[in-house]
């Protein structure tokens, strides 16, 4: 799950957001929806900011176009708002669900200031979430690891000048290449993944080669002082092959590929451990 972007749901509607200066956006066609049932929002929310207009009101004013992924499983750039616009989208729709809906999205943001402020409550709350999802506490153990692995990353990455929205994936591949032989998308292939995320079906000596090579890639990156795309992505490179050769070795000292055709679709992830046991 990535910190930055993720479904949050209202009355059995998904309302899709992404984090955008240090906030949540979400998206105003997802509202529209959820508010009316609607069969076309996009029009219902063209012909709202045009009706709203001719009265002197501007709902589009604090609006921001922001990449979102579509049922098609691209991004397109979508009209989103914050909190507080959102709040005055909301006045402007009559629906007997517009109450409900500022409870729910005042909650929402609530949760997500008390997770600035202790963030151990967002552990908890994925720790619970994978739970019902069926996975393994030592699952979870190392799989909440390898998100604030990640974190430390990116966090590098940022700091050092690399573009979120077109070279994270990049230099991700290149770690993924380097550890596993194989791209993010090669390796949902192979296991046989559409839309799920690839780590979230990942058995323990993934998450942990995972793990590595995203580790000794931070490290590289600050004992060089990488700065830009290209010095970045050398790190990258060199990271992964660290973790590559360690799997290589683990391979061999072992007798099975590490790299494994293994996906828990059809299974949970506590059974599949039991069946092994």
């Amino acid at each position: 799950m990535d910190e930055h972007k993720a479904l949050v749901v209202f009355q059995d509607k998904k309302i899709r957001r992404a984090w955008h200066d240090d906030e949540w956006f979400f998206s105003i066609i997802d509202v529209v929806e959820a508010l009316t049932e609607s069969a076309n929002p996009r029009n219902y929310w063209s012909m709202l900011k045009t009706r709203e207009s001719e009265h002197g009101i501007e709902l589009s004013t604090n609006c921001v176009q922001l990449k979102l992924a579509s049922t098609d499983g691209k991004q397109y750039e979508t009209d989103c708002a914050n909190t507080e616009s959102l709040f005055r989208i909301i006045q402007s729709i009559p629906s007997p669900k517009a109450e409900p809906f500022k409870l729910w999205l005042a909650r929402v943001g609530y949760e997500r200031v008390q997770e600035i402020g202790n963030p151990e409550l967002a552990q908890e709350r994925m720790k619970a979430l994978y739970e019902q999802k069926g996975y393994s506490p030592q699952w979870i153990e190392k799989r909440l690891r390898g998100i604030a692995v990640r974190q430390e990353l990116t966090g590098e990455w940022k700091k050092r000048g690399v573009d979120e929205n077109r070279e994270y994936g990049i230099l991700t591949n290149e770690i993924s290449k380097a550890t596993f032989g194989k791209t993010v998308e090669e390796y949902k292939e192979f296991k046989q993944l559409k839309k799920e995320n690839l780590r979230d079906h990942m058995d323990d000596l993934e998450l942990i080669f995972t793990m590595l090579g995203e580790k000794v890639t931070s490290e590289i990156a600050k004992s060089r002082n990488a700065t830009g795309f290209g010095e970045n992505k050398d790190a990258a490179i060199d990271g992964g092959e660290v973790a590559g050769n360690a799997r290589k070795e683990t391979e061999r000292k072992t007798g099975r590929k590490v790299v494994s055709k293994e996906n828990y679709l059809d299974l949970p992830e506590k059974v599949k451990r039991k069946q092994l046991n």
